[in-house]
């Protein structure tokens, strides 16, 4: 006896649904708003969860930071004179992920009992993905305040699925395949005990307070939160503040769970959009981003990473449609479910292809800078080693620094302010090195057999396979880069 396969409907499901969208203003979160106004006109509602910030109502970020992007191009073409109606769809809801009931105590009331009695669905987008940033703001973001989000979706009476995104790297430095596994409260990389998320709470507290009481300026303190949320991720083995609290993140909604039926999506490096709503969107600088923005610049004349290992990269818009199929799949599951939305596994990106295309692309078109002149760049010297970086460093660098400082000396201090940028700049290169290193010397290979399932779900031809593509294996990643990635990073964040 054949079993029929089950297949899901991804529009279906969408129709007449409600859904919060928490972290609507971040990358993915405004690509996951334009897809569902573009192919689900059928919704019912989008709440936006948005913070006001200084001036600027929640309202007035949704206008200018969501709406006002050339990614919502194609939703106004395609609506038209009709767009209000769409927009009519969407709620923005003044609220911070950082309160408890997400701030929503100073809203009306009633829209506040309208979103417990409607809501269908809530994804948490709400992140900061700064790998330097301060303990105290990460912890508040990334951690306590995926429980905050959990905790309304708890109050919520037909929340059926609550989706989180997270990233594959809170696995911090693994090798070898890394499996679609949760974290347990409490767990560590390294095998220290001790992990308790309510200690860290009191940790930052009287950290904090300690600074404030010594009279550091606002400067100190914040140097000081993010060398101690550093030091505390290393304590437990994570290399940094963000892949440490996003990991404490996933623990505490894993174990405050209940019976909410939860789907955790792990992204790898996230680049810009592969094919919708056109291909190249992107916004900010991504980590690899940052080693081809300093080359095509001109500022960078080398590349570090091991060109052995493979950079596990993956298009925007496949992470979304990932969480869109996701969400139908699991919305009648009381489990928690992983997903990898990974390429390591199935289509591997090598790191040795990335200086050659950088430099066949930004030779061929070569950058522009704000004086109008032409930056000429050459070829990359490949450090695939931290030795061989440092010698590096000190040949081109820090002995001319060493010989710039005793000729300031010798010139009275005429040379100060040439001696100080450089040495800042040293400094920053540094800093940038040792955050990132992990992820140019990666050897983990992402499963993503769940990630896989999930596909299976979908027909193998049809609209909603066109729709919402996520298989990795269909990227020819030369071209890719070559002429998808690069331009867009050129024509969006180069400025």
């Amino acid at each position: 006896m054949s079993s029929k396969k089950e297949f899901v409907s991804v529009l279906q499901y969408l129709d007449n649904k409600s859904i919060l969208v928490i972290g609507a203003a971040g990358f993915l979160g405004k690509i996951f708003v334009e897809k569902i106004l573009r192919v689900a006109p059928h919704v019912r509602k989008l709440y936006l969860l948005l913070r006001a910030s200084g001036e600027k109502s929640a309202t007035e970020r949704f206008n200018n930071e969501i709406l006002g992007k050339d990614l919502f191009k194609v939703v106004k073409e395609k609506y038209g004179q009709n767009l209000n109606l769409i927009l009519e769809k969407v709620t923005i809801v003044n609220g911070d992920i950082c309160l408890d009931n997400l701030g929503l105590n100073h809203i009306d009331s009633e829209l506040e009992d309208q979103m417990v009695q409607q809501l269908d669905a809530i994804i948490n987008l709400a992140a900061t993905t700064n790998f330097d940033e301060r303990y105290d703001v990460a912890l508040g973001i990334n951690t306590l305040g995926s429980a905050n989000a959990l905790n309304f979706a708890k109050r919520c009476a037909k929340v059926k699925v609550f989706v989180h995104v997270s990233t594959a790297y809170v696995s911090g430095e693994k090798s070898g395949v890394v499996m679609e596994t949760p974290y347990r409260m409490g767990e560590t990389l390294n095998g220290a005990i001790g992990l308790d998320i309510n200690q860290e709470q009191k940790l930052v507290k009287e950290k904090h307070s300690q600074l404030q009481a010594t009279g550091a300026s606002p400067e100190t303190i914040t140097k000081a939160m993010k060398d101690f949320g550093h030091a505390r991720a290393k304590v437990y083995g994570w290399p940094n503040t963000y892949v440490f609290t996003k990991a404490m993140g996933e623990m505490i909604i894993g174990a405050k769970r209940e019976d909410m039926s939860l789907v955790i999506i792990r992204p790898s490096i996230v680049t810009s959009t592969y094919k919708e709503p056109f291909p190249g969107w992107t916004e900010g600088i991504r980590t690899i981003d940052s080693i081809a923005a300093g080359y095509g610049t001109g500022k960078l004349t080398c590349f570090l990473g091991d060109i052995n290992s493979v950079s596990d990269v993956i298009p925007a818009d496949m992470v979304v449609n990932t969480m869109l199929v996701s969400m139908a799949a699991q919305a009648a599951r009381q489990k928690e479910t992983i997903y990898h939305v990974t390429s390591s596994m199935k289509n591997p990106f090598k790191n040795e292809k990335m200086p050659e295309i950088a430099y066949r692309y930004f030779t061929t078109k070569p950058w522009t800078n704000k004086e109008g002149k032409v930056v000429r760049v050459g070829k990359v010297d490949v450090l695939s080693s931290m030795p061989s970086f440092h010698r590096y460093m000190t040949i081109r660098y820090i002995l001319p620094l060493k010989g710039l400082e005793l000729l300031n000396m010798v010139l009275f201090k005429s040379l100060e302010k040439k001696f100080r940028d450089l040495n800042r700049k040293i400094s920053l290169v540094l800093r940038l090195v040792d955050l990132y290193q992990p992820y140019l010397f990666f050897y983990g290979i992402f499963d993503d057999t769940n990630t896989a399932n999930l596909q299976k779900l979908l027909p193998v031809t049809g609209v909603e396979t066109e729709i919402f593509y996520i298989d990795p294996k269909i990227i020819n990643w030369d071209d890719y880069f070559m002429y998808t990635h690069l331009p867009g990073l050129v024509k969006y964040v180069f400025k």
